[in-house]
């Protein structure tokens, strides 16, 4: 058993940061189903102009994401990862500050990482990301003496900074810190291999369903968590959408169903349960029943709003609701 570490922050959330245009369009949605699995498409006319309903400019990225929610739930949080040498990197230390999170990542010469996301007429989304800085964060220029901290939770990088990942989950092992790692889709399409030798370094790796059924080709969220588990992760999450998340230790497999709630946006949705399921787990360390109640309840309500950061409960909040009933199963 790992000796639990006293240090600086309780989480440093490593990953991306972005300026997040949203824009709201009358898009059409065309569903593709092959033999292995079935997907929604978010379709435009082509050689046509399409007006916006509204454009809206907040921060987000997986890594600030992380950060932001941790934050918000009352814990001592640092934000590491690379931000461009420009106006927008500047507006995003400033969002960084106001929601309490350190900066304690580099900044280089590339421009700061930019997403737009498109809305569709189901309330999902497509995002057209630049990574522009993300993709160069160099392990050699981080200040190892700011590394002290009792988790790190990892989001999707590419290029060096997956690297620089790879050597933090490393770092981590030698200085018995704990590790959550989320892939996202495109990581795992793109570098299956590389993630897979990842999932034994981590002591939660947390994936939706889709990204699930990438990386082990199996269905159905009690043999994913099986399979995901006999990689390696002590601890499994795999949430699926309005539909809730599945959990295992390889001891106990929950299910925890997720309420009908009216969906405006769902862009941070994963960040968050993720995000908030170690705060739980930081706020009262094996209660896991605790902390994937807190998850859910979070989640629920960033998707009521518009943005990664607008609907996220704090503390305070969080424990008004707490009342709420869920439904935790057994698988």
């Amino acid at each position: 058993m790992r000796k639990e570490v006293i240090g600086i922050y309780d989480v440093v959330a490593c990953g991306s940061c972005t300026i997040d245009v949203f824009g709201d369009t009358s898009s059409e949605l065309i569903k593709i189903k092959t033999r292995k699995y079935e997907e929604d498409h978010i379709a435009y006319p082509s050689g046509v102009k399409i007006l916006l309903k509204e454009l809206t400019f907040k921060v987000g990225g997986g890594g600030v994401n992380a950060a932001v929610v941790a934050s918000k739930l009352g814990l001592n949080v640092a934000y590491l990862g690379n931000i461009g040498l420009d106006a927008n990197g500047d507006f995003v230390l400033r969002r960084l500050k106001h929601n309490k999170v350190e900066f304690i990542g580099t900044r280089t010469n590339e421009q700061t990482g930019y997403s737009i996301i498109l809305d569709s007429i189901e309330q999902d989304r497509t995002i057209l990301k630049f990574s522009g800085a993300n993709d160069h964060l160099d392990f050699d220029k981080i200040d190892k003496s700011l590394l002290r901290t009792k988790w790190f939770y990892m989001t999707s990088m590419i290029g060096q900074s997956y690297n620089a990942l790879e050597r933090l989950a490393k770092f981590a092992h030698k200085h018995k810190i704990k590790v959550a790692f989320n892939p996202s889709n495109y990581l795992i399409k793109d570098n299956k291999a590389a993630i897979i030798r990842m999932v034994p370094n981590t002591d939660m790796f947390m994936v939706n369903e889709i990204e699930a059924y990438l990386l082990t080709g199996q269905k159905g969220v009690k043999s994913q968590l099986a399979a995901i588990k006999k990689m390696g992760a002590k601890m499994v999450l795999i949430t699926e959408g309005p539909e809730g998340a599945g959990y295992t230790d390889g001891y106990k497999f929950l299910y925890i169903k997720a309420h009908k709630v009216n969906v405006v946006e769902v862009t941070g949705a994963g960040d968050t349960f993720g995000s908030s399921f170690i705060s739980g787990l930081i706020m009262k360390p094996g209660h896991v029943k605790y902390a994937l109640k807190l998850a859910l309840l979070n989640a629920e309500s960033v998707i009521r709003k518009r943005g990664a950061h607008s609907g996220l409960l704090s503390y305070s909040k969080a424990m008004d609701i707490f009342n709420t009933r869920v439904n935790i199963l057994s698988l």
